[in-house]
């Protein structure tokens, strides 16, 4: 578990451990963020996390309805986005202050960033996991085609991690 007791060690948790370096912001979409839909309830619901969640940076959540930051131990504040992804990067760019800026998702604001171009890498951790139902990340979307291809694979414990990277 980063940067907490437990878990493992190995290449996934290498991979994660990464994934976390040089980030100076992230983008969510709303439903990454938690499971209330429509208008806010007030700020009852602050996440998943508990008060310390794992960014310790500014997050943006993409959402339909307007609520106030909400600021959480460990230098974590969310910023709920209203007007949509271009406003939300430059935000994210903005904070980030020259670092990166990382898309958590969901699978369809990783798919809406792919598709405007705004995305220089990924990191896809591939576990033979089936799954029933839902959004597929990649349908209708022709990486190659988006200059992207694969630059690293390795095979950890759990996964084997592919990265691949816009030229």
């Amino acid at each position: 578990m980063h940067d907490q007791s437990g878990g493992t060690e190995g290449i996934d948790n290498d991979f994660a451990a990464q994934s976390f370096k040089n980030i100076g912001a992230f983008i969510l979409g709303r439903n990454m963020f938690g499971p209330v839909r429509g208008p806010w309830d007030g700020d009852s619901w602050k996440g998943w996390w508990g008060g310390n969640p794992p960014y310790h940076t500014p997050v943006f959540v993409l959402t339909h309805h307007a609520r106030s930051p909400l600021i959480m131990e460990g230098g974590t504040t969310f910023h709920f986005i209203t007007e949509g992804l271009e406003s939300a990067l430059t935000k994210a760019k903005d904070a980030a202050n020259g670092k990166d800026v990382r898309i958590g998702g969901g699978v369809s604001v990783i798919r809406q960033y792919l598709n405007a171009g705004q995305i220089d890498e990924m990191h896809l951790a591939v576990s033979p996991v089936l799954m029933g139902e839902g959004e597929h990340l990649f349908a209708g979307i022709n990486l190659p085609q988006l200059g992207f291809s694969p630059v690293k694979t390795v095979a950890g414990e759990r996964a084997t991690h592919v990265v691949i990277r816009k030229k």
